[in-house]
């Protein structure tokens, strides 16, 4: 059945609106319905059941989070309702349908990498919390998904939530960025996890997998890749140690280990190296 209606939260954001994007080319059996916070307030249980029952979705994809730690730390009510209870919500009213929730590779403390989906939770921050919290309920319905998603890169609507949006953002001001060698995550685009994404609702398996790039970087080697993408920017950057951070805690390495969703999908999930090498003239 063509035009089934799915609802992707988040849709003013990189990830949800690289879904909302790439819906007619990997999605082209579903009618997306992207929110964004001007169509929904997540803090707003009464609006989100409202949305759902004028909406009458077969799928949600929960992109919509409050997303930086500082900004959770700062507000934890907030990042409360929005990442907790705003997901409890629509856990309960697509209890019988499939339900993709996004979670972070930040429920994890670092030190080990190289995840699986077997590897004990530890978050070091608020936000990381609040995502441990909410994949807790929607993997009590046997029936949803929690995808944990790595560092993601590429152009949202806004022009800072990538990576790249960030570092990118940064140059263009004349900064020079210092960058940790020996913090390492698995960064990649958000047209892949988009895709992966699309896969995985169209082959629907439930339960708890993690999506990231192939390839473990640390944050300066990210860095580089970038400058030598753009070296018109003038890009500066120079390297530093965790060991001189005076900051809040930070995981050093979140890089995951994606094979079991790997299994599901028809295609590799590329590195950063690879994927910027074979798409020169990609926006990103």
């Amino acid at each position: 059945m063509d035009d089934r209606p799915a609802l992707v939260t988040g849709a003013g954001g990189l990830i949800g609106s690289s879904l909302v994007r790439t819906a007619p080319a990997f999605a082209p059996s579903w009618k997306v319905l992207g929110l964004t916070r001007d169509d929904v307030n997540l803090a707003d249980s009464r609006a989100i059941r409202q949305v759902f029952c004028d909406r009458q979705p077969q799928l949600v994809i929960h992109c919509a989070a409050l997303s930086k730690p500082q900004v959770c730390q700062q507000d934890p009510d907030l990042a409360r309702k929005i990442n907790v209870e705003a997901t409890a919500v629509l856990a309960e009213l697509a209890a019988d349908i499939p339900f993709i929730f996004f979670s972070s590779d930040l429920v994890f403390d670092g030190r080990m990498g190289n995840y699986d989906e077997s590897a004990p939770v530890n978050p070091l921050s608020f936000y990381a919390e609040t995502k441990v919290t909410a994949e807790r309920l929607v993997l009590a319905n046997p029936k949803h998904v929690v995808l944990r998603v790595a560092l993601n890169g590429g152009i949202s609507p806004t022009g800072d939530r990538g990576f790249n949006e960030e570092i990118r953002r940064a140059w263009q001001a004349g900064r020079t960025l210092t960058l940790f060698t020996d913090e390492f995550r698995s960064p990649l685009p958000a047209v892949i996890t988009a895709r992966a994404v699309w896969e995985l609702a169209a082959k629907y398996r439930s339960g708890l997998y993690h999506l990231g790039g192939a390839e473990r970087l640390s944050r300066w080697q990210i860095g580089q890749l970038l400058a030598a993408r753009w070296p018109k920017l003038n890009p500066k950057l120079q390297p530093a140690s965790r060991r001189d951070y005076q900051g809040p805690p930070r995981p050093q390495d979140v890089s995951l280990n994606c094979a079991k969703l790997q299994q599901i999908l028809s295609f590799p999930l590329p590195g950063l190296t690879a994927w910027l090498a074979a798409n020169p003239n990609e926006p990103f």
